[in-house]
């Protein structure tokens, strides 16, 4: 089939090469406009725009699909779309344009974490089997039947960011599959079953650590939020940003929020056992060993709220 990609981030890459590498013909690219980064604020292509080039592709930059984007997309005359991840909605009559319509690759086992932050909410709401699977787009969120799936364990102290990239790797398969059902002819789609549950996009606000909850909702809020928006808490009215938090294993009881040298090790509080604090990066600083960082505060206890 003549397949169009629609995607941005570095996660929709593997699915994007996987499709070029399959029997199908992936006639375009869609992907947001270049955005600047680093400290410069240099525009910079998004991961699939760079992909595509390097593929030989051709690429229609847009962050949303308006009148203009949808006639450059519908001249590429493409039996199926594919997305995954391009950060923007598909709606008519682009949705209709291809002969099969479009399916997506969402990372969850729908219908659970329908939105934006399937693998982050997963992780803070302590899900420990997640997975991926390929539906048929529609006009309501992450409503559509499915046509393929693949559950998977989370690892041990995997954060969303990994979590994310092995599925993105692991996963990419999935498009290829769904896409040769569907050229067969033998694509077969279920409808979703059970209770919708929604993920929205993060905000700062969810990275803030509750010290007072018990040691496993700290850690899988901690997963969920790291690299973005990322971890932190406050000491003496600054953001102290979490880069590395873990099980102390047996460790003395402390306070919910009292951090404090126990050994060679910062240790944090929380209603139950302690934590490991083990990075940190104070406001305007760098990146640092928790135990650094608390010897240079003089190795005093510190309370973090």
């Amino acid at each position: 089939m003549r397949i169009v990609y629609a995607g941005t981030p570095e996660v929709a890459v593997p699915s994007l090469e996987a499709l070029a590498a399959s029997d199908h013909e992936v006639v375009g690219v869609v992907t947001r406009q270049d955005a600047p980064l680093g400290r410069k604020r240099v525009l910079t292509p998004s991961p699939v725009a760079a992909a595509a080039e390097r593929l030989g592709l051709p690429v229609v930059k847009a962050n949303r699909l308006d009148a203009e984007a949808t006639e450059r997309i519908s001249g590429w005359d493409a039996d199926l779309g594919v997305v995954v991840a391009y950060g923007g909605l598909v709606r008519e009559p682009l949705l209709s344009a291809p002969g099969h319509g479009w399916v997506n690759l969402h990372f969850s086992l729908l219908p659970r974490w329908r939105g934006a932050a399937p693998v982050q909410r997963a992780l803070i709401a302590g899900d420990r089997e997640v997975g991926a699977c390929v539906f048929r787009l529609v006009p309501e969120l992450d409503a559509g039947d499915v046509l393929v799936e693949r559950r998977t364990e989370v690892a041990d102290g995997e954060t969303a960011g990994e979590l994310l990239a092995r599925l993105a790797r692991d996963d990419a398969d999935l498009v290829v599959t769904a896409a040769d059902a569907i050229a067969a002819g033998t694509a077969v789609a279920r409808p979703q079953e059970g209770t919708p549950t929604l993920a929205p996009k993060l905000t700062l606000a969810d990275g803030r650590l509750d010290w007072t909850a018990p040691a496993p909702v700290v850690l899988d809020r901690y997963r969920g939020v790291t690299p973005e928006p990322g971890a932190h808490t406050e000491v003496d009215g600054a953001r102290l940003k979490v880069l590395e938090l873990a099980p102390a294993g047996s460790a003395e009881h402390l306070p919910p929020g009292r951090m404090a040298l126990v050994g060679k090790r910062a240790l944090v509080g929380t209603s139950t056992d302690a934590l490991h604090l083990v990075r940190v990066q104070p406001a305007g600083g760098r990146a640092m060993s928790a135990a650094d960082w608390l010897r240079g505060r003089g190795g005093a206890d510190v309370v973090a709220g």
